[in-house]
């Protein structure tokens, strides 16, 4: 166990080194700046590079930082600047509604909640930051299927859970429903993953028009459906604030 630690601790100096000091080093810089032998060095950063956390350069040999990191580091930015950008327009959203606003992101094979804003109103609330909802049978879940290539393969090779008697399985089914959600730009979900609740939900797009999240109106099912339909103000509310978000984030096309 010392060893695998060891290991790892030698391997983030590495790449604190490489971000902190010039552009590219060489084998003898990294292994004498941080005090190992030629080989362990070597050893660390083929491993970092098959990871594609480090790159050599060709001509010269010499390392540096690899894609992969910033595509990590811009996952984390993104889902952070998704919440600071929503944290108006989700506010506003959860007045107008009287119900409880959900921002979710597509993480291990499920929706991850990384902003709730409580439903307005004196009842106590549970925060669901950091709850995990299954992709095929939640509002936030099935927009992201429909919109995510990478939710749909995860949402369609993995088992898909009946919660209620209501909840879609069935590939046919599963995949009409979500042409349906492309078609009409934004999903529900009436007591598919919970009993007497219901929720709307609607797509986020980025600059480069990619999906990158969702928002969702949650209620009982008498205040989110009454009669049987969904209020229709809701589903507009809902739209509007994703393509404010969107607009935020640079999606110029809302």
């Amino acid at each position: 166990m010392a060893k695998n630690i060891q290991s790892l601790e030698r391997a983030a100096a590495m790449l604190r080194l490489l971000a902190g000091g010039e552009r590219r080093l060489g084998l003898s810089d990294i292994a004498s700046s941080l005090g190992l032998a030629k080989g362990t060095a070597h050893g660390i950063l083929r491993t970092l590079q098959h990871e594609g956390f480090v790159e050599q350069d060709p001509a010269s040999g010499r390392y540096q930082l690899g894609a992969e990191l910033l595509r990590l580091g811009n996952s984390y930015l993104d889902v952070h600047e998704l919440r600071a950008r929503a944290l108006v327009w989700t506010d506003d959203l959860a007045r107008s509604s009287g119900e409880s606003v959900h921002l979710g992101v597509l993480h291990q094979r499920g929706v991850l909640i990384v902003h709730h804003v409580f439903r307005p109103d004196d009842s106590r609330q549970v925060l669901e930051v950091g709850a995990m909802q299954p992709l095929h049978s939640t509002a936030l879940g099935k927009v992201l299927c429909a919109y995510d290539p990478v939710a749909h393969s995860e949402a369609t090779e993995a088992e898909r859970r009946p919660y209620t008697p209501r909840t879609v399985t069935a590939e046919p089914e599963f995949e009409a429903l979500l042409d349906t959600v492309r078609a009409r730009g934004w999903a529900s979900d009436t007591e598919e993953t919970w009993e007497g609740v219901a929720a709307v939900a609607a797509p986020i797009h980025d600059r480069r028009r990619m999906p990158v999240g969702a928002v969702a109106v949650t209620g009982s099912v008498e205040r989110v459906r009454p009669g049987g339909e969904l209020r229709p103000e809701l589903i507009t509310a809902v739209r509007e604030c994703a393509r404010a978000v969107s607009r935020d984030l640079g999606a110029n096309r809302f």
